[in-house]
């Protein structure tokens, strides 16, 4: 790994080199590195680029590392890696994806992800987007994350994407069985002409289910952001959906929400709020040395953390 390698593993997984324990690092479309353990193994598909991440019933306080690079422009990658968790099972898993562009033509990494998590499982997820380089080609991720949830499984997802990413669109569908819990956690900033798109579908269809979606944005520049979220109560169960955004300069924010509430005994709430950075945060924070855009930053890193 050269410099560039190293800077973008350590802002998309917090990783200083190669991890321990169970990983799988691919750059420019090729594998740099990859161990399996007893407790997870990792096993290349044979039809097409992708993985499948095993994870034996019953581990506990686990990790995976599985980080994408690319550093190269005019490439597409794509690949389809599934994630097979055993019951009773509690792992993290890391899945950062960093590009680095300095040529004149585009280049795109859609991750397809597949999660199936059996009775009593639990999951967090890590996935953080970041983009950097000087070149006219775009950055761009198109990622899919798909999830079913059996009895009492619990999945949190933590989508984080704070710069330099060209253009985006995010979708994530979650299926949910008896008392399976889906928590989400995003953050997202544009700038200049960025776009971010975001799309949620969620089917709450096992009694005592539960989502909660928490999205935080900022737009700056002349960029656009649009969230769409579709809950789908199918039973006795509870959704939530909120979407908060700070708009600034040129930039906007179009929030969709959709609920259709298919059982009587269904709960599906929806919370949507943007706006600008009030002025007596502003004048607060000035008032203690720091310039205008200073204080804008320290409210923007404060709502989005």
């Amino acid at each position: 790994m050269d410099n560039t390698d190293a800077q973008l593993l350590e802002t998309i997984a917090d990783l200083h080199g190669i991890p321990e324990g169970s990983f799988n690092i691919r750059k420019n479309g090729t594998l740099l590195a990859r161990n399996s353990t007893a407790d997870i193994e990792i096993v290349p598909k044979k039809d097409k680029d992708g993985i499948d991440i095993i994870v034996k019933a019953g581990v506990k306080n686990k990790s995976v590392h599985i980080p994408v690079l690319l550093t190269v422009g005019d490439f597409k990658d794509t690949v389809y890696n599934d994630f097979y968790i055993g019951a009773d099972a509690d792992v993290t898993i890391i899945a950062g994806c960093g590009i680095h562009n300095d040529a004149c033509g585009d280049a795109e990494h859609d991750g397809i992800h597949t999660f199936y998590l059996e009775k009593n499982a639990k999951v967090r997820y890590v996935e953080k987007h970041y983009a950097s380089g000087k070149g006219e080609g775009k950055k761009v991720f198109d990622p899919v994350t798909k999830i079913f949830l059996k009895e009492n499984a619990c999945f949190t997802m933590e989508s984080t994407q704070l710069g330099g990413v060209t253009y985006t669109n995010r979708k994530t569908y979650a299926t949910l069985g008896k008392k399976a819990q889906l928590i989400v956690k995003e953050k997202i900033l544009t700038d200049n002409d960025e776009r971010a798109v975001t799309d949620f579908k969620v089917f709450l269809k096992g009694k005592h289910s539960r989502a909660d979606i928490v999205s935080r944005s900022v737009a700056r520049g002349r960029s656009v952001q649009k969230f769409g979220s579709d809950l789908i109560g199918k039973n006795e169960c509870f959704g939530h959906v909120e979407c908060d955004g700070i708009l600034l300069d040129k930039a906007r924010i179009v929030s969709t929400p959709k609920i259709d509430a298919v059982s009587p005994e269904a709960s599906l709430v929806h919370e949507a709020a943007v706006g600008k950075i009030a002025g007596e945060q502003l004048l607060k924070l000035m008032s203690l040395g720091l310039t205008e855009q200073e204080a804008e930053d320290a409210v923007i890193k404060g709502f989005l953390n």
